[in-house]
Formats: C-alpha cells, sequence, structure tokens
C-alpha cells in the first residue's frame, strides 16, 4: 500500500505505481467523492469516450404484477 503526505497546500502525489495501475494521465479529471470517512477518485470520461460500454448487457426487466397495465 502506497501512503501519500498531505502538503501545507493541501495537495498530494498520486505515487506512479498507482497511476500507471489505472493508466491516469497528466490533465485528466477526476471526481472528488466522500464515502464515510474515506476519498475516492473517480476519472471522468466525455461522452464520446463511453459509446459501447454497455453493449452486451442483459436489458430485460422483470416487472411486478401491479406493474402490468
Amino acid at each position: 500500500m502506497d501512503a501519500v503526505t498531505l502538503s501545507p497546500k493541501f495537495q498530494v502525489v498520486i505515487p506512479g505505481r498507482v497511476r500507471e495501475a489505472l493508466d491516469w494521465r497528466p490533465g485528466d479529471k477526476l471526481q472528488a467523492l466522500i464515502v464515510g470517512e474515506a476519498l475516492q477518485f473517480i476519472p471522468v470520461r466525455q461522452m464520446r469516450a463511453m459509446r459501447g460500454f454497455a453493449r452486451g448487457i442483459d436489458t430485460s426487466v422483470g416487472r411486478d404484477e401491479d406493474d402490468r397495465v
């Protein structure tokens, strides 16, 4: 596990091993989320890059009897 230090300007350096594993590059946008007492970074992808990401997903949805009209 890699540890980072919070600088006086509240900055951290993401360790090279982590950046390489996640294929993060300078200039990538990351969404910061607070989950309990943890911080998660989620890459922000352009819609163009999202094309086809759900290909092959099962779209059948079961319905309750009372939902049928």
